[in-house]
């Protein structure tokens, strides 16, 4: 008999085992652009691209802080490259043993700062170039800030970066009985 205050039993637990699939060939596969990932690392790079165009396209490009938004765009610009070429190519599931999701989480916390002070310091100047500039700082800095959120509930969840787990459960069974 259940006493109206006691906890409840635990559920039975199922016998089981999890397995880690990872292929570890280098291939290419295009359909990782079309995953949130993918999408937000390509985004990025336009807009660290755009952010370049215009600061660049300003009669005082060559400025301190001019200088100093273009240093963080290419930053941005070339590591976000990079990760996506290792993404498209499953360079990430081949060196599983990388931690990858914790490397692009504190990569892109830095860079969301860097956004913060740059845009902040550009769109100050008052030129036109600059505010432009300043405003696709800040709209990376939101996505770099979106990207790196993502990548700390993929790490609290024990997520892998790239590849997939095959959980095998087994039903326990009654003993067979002799006839």
């Amino acid at each position: 008999m259940a006493f109206p205050n006691s906890p409840l039993p635990p559920p039975p637990q199922g016998m089981g085992s999890q397995n880690t699939v990872f292929i570890t060939e280098v291939r290419f596969d295009p359909s990782y652009i079309r995953t949130p990932p993918g999408m937000l690392k390509a985004t990025v790079i336009v807009l660290n691209l755009l952010g370049f165009i215009c600061l660049i396209s300003s009669p005082f490009r060559s400025n301190g802080r001019g200088v100093y938004f273009n240093i963080v765009c290419h930053l941005g610009l070339w590591s976000s490259s990079v990760l996506l070429l290792l993404y498209l190519f499953h360079v990430v599931e081949k060196y599983h043993n990388i931690k990858w999701l914790k490397i692009e989480m504190v990569l892109y916390i830095v860079l969301t700062f860097l956004n913060l002070t740059t845009s902040t310091i550009v769109v100050a100047f008052g030129n036109a170039g600059y505010s432009a500039a300043g405003f696709f700082g800040y709209l990376a800095m939101v996505t770099y800030g979106l990207d790196a959120f993502l990548k700390a509930k993929a790490l609290q969840a024990g997520e892998l970066a790239q590849g997939h787990r095959v959980v095998n459960k087994q039903v326990p069974t009654s003993p067979a009985t002799m006839a």
